[in-house]
């Protein structure tokens, strides 16, 4: 008969010495994972939020949540002084997900849509060119005091990284709001030349093109090959623009 523990006749020898490896085993790796989630809560506050407020500021902004935004602010979060490695804000994060709702929360509360991170993109150069032809965005840091003479890292308007993308409404409101069209970048192109060089001859950039030219864009001007918008189009076979950018009569 096998005794028992508890019993006259254990003794801890009669267990085997592999179960007590075992055992000892399970609890090591029970007191590990404990200690892991006491630091895991201890970095976290309420809904595992990160316990700083500006840590807490900018996942709740990439993430489009207003309720967390808040409660960050209200912990003393800083709207521009809470950056993370690539000296994104909160509003920059925000503004790369198309959140709308946090950008405008953010904004009201003094965020600056014109602030630049490290590879100079700012919240205002984002909704130009990264969020689609959606102009929500655009619109709240326009109303905002969005510079839109600002540029990017090749020295592009935003209307020139609009006019890239194919975002007619985007170029549009640009225009609105007294973008100089014919801005050249550092590659030599202007809005219209970026359209047809990068565009791909179809209807949006063709809408961008119509847009710029109603704009009086000038078509005259050249790339740093001496070609034209529309000597360009020619070479390409873009028929729609090459109609759209021959001279008038």
């Amino acid at each position: 008969m096998t005794a028992r523990a508890g019993s006259p006749g254990f003794t801890r020898s009669a267990v085997p010495a592999a179960g007590r490896r075992t055992r000892a085993r399970t609890s090591l790796a029970v007191m590990a994972a404990l200690a892991a989630s006491v630091l895991l809560v201890a970095g976290l506050g309420a809904c595992g939020a990160p316990s700083d407020p500006g840590e807490a500021l900018l996942t709740a902004a990439g993430h489009g949540d207003v309720h967390g935004v808040r409660d960050a602010l209200s912990r003393g979060a800083s709207l521009d002084g809470a950056t993370d490695r690539n000296q994104s804000t909160a509003l920059t994060r925000a503004a790369y997900q198309n959140r709308v709702e946090v950008a405008q929360l953010l904004v009201e509360s003094g965020a600056d849509v014109n602030r630049k991170d490290s590879s100079e993109q700012s919240p205002y150069l984002i909704a130009t060119s990264e969020v689609g032809d959606d102009p929500r965005l655009l619109d709240l840091f326009l109303a905002h005091g969005a510079d839109v003479s600002a540029t990017d890292s090749y020295n592009g308007t935003g209307a020139i990284r609009a006019a890239h993308r194919g975002y007619p409404v985007i170029v549009g409101r640009l225009i609105a709001a007294g973008v100089d069209v014919d801005h050249v970048n550092r590659l030599g192109w202007t809005a219209l030349l970026e359209a047809v060089i990068l565009g791909n001859g179809g209807e949006a950039h063709q809408a961008v093109v119509a847009r710029l030219l109603a704009a009086g864009a000038d078509r005259s001007l050249r790339d740093p090959q001496g070609r034209t918008a529309l000597e360009i189009a020619r070479e390409r076979g873009h028929d729609a623009m090459v109609a759209l950018l021959e001279p008038p009569g």
